[in-house]
């Protein structure tokens, strides 16, 4: 018997296990019960039980509320400072694949404060085409990567967000809360964001959002002249939903 490749065997399981759990509270900033974990990774609750004492021990996961159970704690924190993502720069060759497949301006955002924050842009060859200057600053009401971006918040971090009187900068500009709410409602169930025109007349745009290892808040979106966004609209939506799954995979998500 290879006692050595047994141990090895079940030292690769436990941390793929851990690593489950992990990715599991990964998305639920709340927290999750022993129970809602178990679910999620597939495993018995007794085991979800052991490895979460482990992670508890070792600071990677923290008490949350008695409902909620555990989340993630402190010591990931201070490991994906140390260890930097380096986001951006895994996302950039996803965003020059769909500019070129998509033939249009590809821009990556990032949620700061109360407002979207362009770090990234590749630019479409159209003659005509939508172009915004990295660092600049775009409000989450009325763009489709703010949208795409409230649409993954937490509740209490969205409604905080949403506090403020929504200033209108168009005739479309939705302004009023329970619109929105709804509009988000939908961007959760499909994924996606848009702005029609309720940004900046002559634009539209389509965006979508995710976390990544270290919860911070990123959106891709396509900004494209209102001319041409009708005809183009659902072979956009079918490239950005595609390119988000090959990001978070490229990230380290599985499933």
């Amino acid at each position: 018997m290879d006692t050595g490749s047994s141990i090895d065997k079940g030292g690769i399981q436990v941390i793929a296990r851990a690593a489950a759990v992990l990715r599991a509270l990964g998305t639920e900033p709340q927290g999750l019960s022993l129970g809602e974990i178990a679910a999620r990774v597939g495993l018995p609750r007794s085991t979800v039980q052991r490895i979460v004492a482990a992670l508890v021990e070792e600071k990677f996961l923290v008490a949350a509320s008695m409902r909620a159970g555990v989340k993630l704690g402190p010591a990931l924190v201070q490991l994906a400072a140390v260890a930097d993502a380096g986001t951006e720069q895994v996302v950039r060759p996803f965003l020059q694949e769909l500019s070129r497949l998509a033939d249009e301006t590809v821009d990556l955002s990032v949620l700061q404060n109360d407002a979207v924050v362009f770090v990234d842009q590749v630019q479409g060859t159209q003659r005509l085409v939508a172009v915004s200057a990295i660092g600049k600053r775009f409000p989450l009401h009325c763009t489709a990567n703010g949208k795409a971006l409230l649409a993954i918040l937490p509740p209490e971090r969205r409604e905080m967000l949403l506090s403020g009187r929504l200033k209108r900068y168009t005739v479309v500009t939705v302004t009023d809360k329970a619109a929105l709410k709804l509009a988000l409602r939908e961007v959760q169930a499909t994924g996606l964001a848009y702005d029609l025109e309720e940004h900046s007349l002559g634009i539209c745009a389509v965006g979508t959002a995710f976390l990544d290892p270290a919860g911070r808040a990123y959106s891709i979106s396509i900004p494209v002249p209102s001319s041409r966004f009708g005809a183009k609209r659902p072979q956009l939506a079918k490239l950005l939903k595609k390119t988000k799954g090959d990001v978070l995979e490229a990230l380290g998500y599985r499933g």
